[in-house]
């Protein structure tokens, strides 16, 4: 089953939006007096990152929907995981910023993997790394980064905390270790090359928490 044509968003569209959208959250996030206002609509802010990701995807089909939906569901299990029983990230909790959960899990946080994961695996996909095992370590790798301009925003802005405020080493060992199994999944569908317009979103999100962190945390 593939997308209809007229659902089609091209790669200048896709970009565009992603960019135009990271713009506004950043001049509303940084400004004390819409911050309130920002904070509850960074659910619906993910939530038009998935649709313009999925409708610019090249060829959507039921392969992409079943990745989705297992990068979403091993996303939302390890935060589970994670949560409830303490074996991976840490001990820490979910705040009400990315919305409704299902068993203290916000459903986004399985948004948010799927994005990260597309994108990071988009962007080795389009790189010279010619070894799958490479590209995975390598996007891993990435994804830990992108996790350290993440976490003192996500605390300041009550998307999750951490017990005693400390951000242990385990965070970012497994951030690394489930970032790898998903970008390995990834590899294993063997998607066609794709457009730009994943590396855009990870570029932007890189760009978007490095300055929320000079701009808010100072």
């Amino acid at each position: 089953m593939e997308r209809p044509q007229n659902l089609n968003i091209t790669p200048r569209i896709a970009i565009v939006i992603i960019i135009l959208f990271h713009l506004v959250g950043l001049v509303g996030l940084s400004i004390p007096a819409t911050r309130p206002l920002f904070l509850q609509i960074v659910p619906f802010h993910l939530l038009l990152m998935l649709g313009v990701i999925v409708l610019g995807h090249h060829k959507l089909n039921s392969n992409f929907g079943i990745f989705i939906l297992v990068v979403f569901w091993l996303g939302f299990l390890a935060e589970w995981i994670g949560v409830h029983k303490g074996w991976l990230f840490g001990n820490y909790a979910y705040g009400k910023t990315l919305g409704i959960k299902l068993s203290d899990i916000p459903l986004m946080i399985g948004v948010n993997w799927f994005l990260l994961i597309y994108a990071v695996g988009v962007t080795m996909q389009r790189g010279r790394l010619k070894s799958a095992f490479f590209r995975v370590v390598t996007g891993a790798a990435i994804l830990v980064l992108l996790d350290v301009l993440i976490e003192p925003v996500a605390i300041r802005f009550d998307y999750w905390a951490w017990v005693n405020n400390s951000i242990p080493l385990k965070n970012y060992v497994c951030w690394f270790g489930v970032s790898a199994v998903m970008l390995y999944i990834f590899e294993m569908f063997s998607f066609k090359k794709q457009s730009m317009a994943a590396p855009v979103l990870l570029i932007t999100e890189f760009v978007f928490f490095a300055l929320l962190n000079v701009i808010v945390m100072i």
